[in-house]
């Protein structure tokens, strides 16, 4: 009898184990799971929000999430770009749950840019103010940042180097605008602890916005400044 007893116990001890582990992986299971689709969604939009305004006709395609991937029900989604991507060409987009425990993942995404884009028309020398003459407009797709789009970003500009027929224009390629050109009377700054002295000079070279400009006051004197955006020097004491 005593075996009996035993064995049933056993039994009804299996059985019941059997039923609590059932219950624990259906609850498992029917927790509310996060549908891609608004995954996707959110993706989309942030990386429509990040390119707007860009030139030209802009393409989007979010890829398909792995069906294997599960992920606790969020109502508070956010979209994110991860550290180092890029918003053209192949590229990923973050999605993050705001809410606890919280999660993220990353979707694969295409982003392509159509924009009219400058290209040489021959090599073009280190040093050339560019004209309407030394390129054309193309249609053509973004692939790097500060490719130039309108013939105004580059007309009455300086190249920095030389280039070869053919390439796109980029804003890398042409030296900034002089703030102060030689022979403008310039307004100097002397500045110190606590007080600052302005007088007037003559400019004995072109100076970009922080470079060095040299400066020939009213009393015969040079001086090295740093030019600003406003067309003055400033030199500190």
């Amino acid at each position: 009898m005593g075996g009996s007893a035993q064995n049933a116990s056993m039994r009804y001890t299996r059985t019941s184990l059997f039923w609590l582990s059932l219950c624990w992986i259906g609850g498992v299971y029917a927790a509310p799971q996060q549908d891609h689709a608004t995954i996707r969604d959110t993706a989309l939009t942030y990386a429509q929000a990040q390119t707007h305004g860009m030139p030209g006709k802009v393409s989007i395609q979010v890829a398909n999430i792995d069906p294997r991937t599960l992920l606790p029900a969020c109502t508070a989604l956010e979209g994110f770009m991860p550290n180092g991507a890029k918003l053209v060409g192949k590229t990923s987009i973050g999605v993050r749950c705001n809410e606890k425990p919280g999660w993220s993942v990353f979707v694969q995404a295409t982003i392509k840019v159509s924009a009219d884009l400058l290209v040489a028309n021959r090599p073009l020398s280190q040093g050339l103010v560019l004209s309407a003459d030394d390129f054309s407009v193309q249609s053509g797709e973004l692939g790097q940042p500060g490719i130039l789009t309108a013939p105004e970003q580059a007309i009455g500009k300086t190249l920095k180097f030389a280039i070869g027929a053919g390439q796109v224009l980029r804003s890398d390629m042409l030296r900034p605008d002089f703030v102060i050109k030689q022979g403008q009377t310039v307004r100097l700054y002397a500045r110190a602890n606590g007080f600052v002295v302005s007088s007037e000079g003559q400019a004995l070279n072109d100076a970009t916005e922080g470079q060095a400009v040299r400066i020939k006051t009213a009393s015969g004197q040079v001086v090295s400044a740093t030019a600003s955006k406003d067309g003055s020097a400033e030199v500190r004491l």
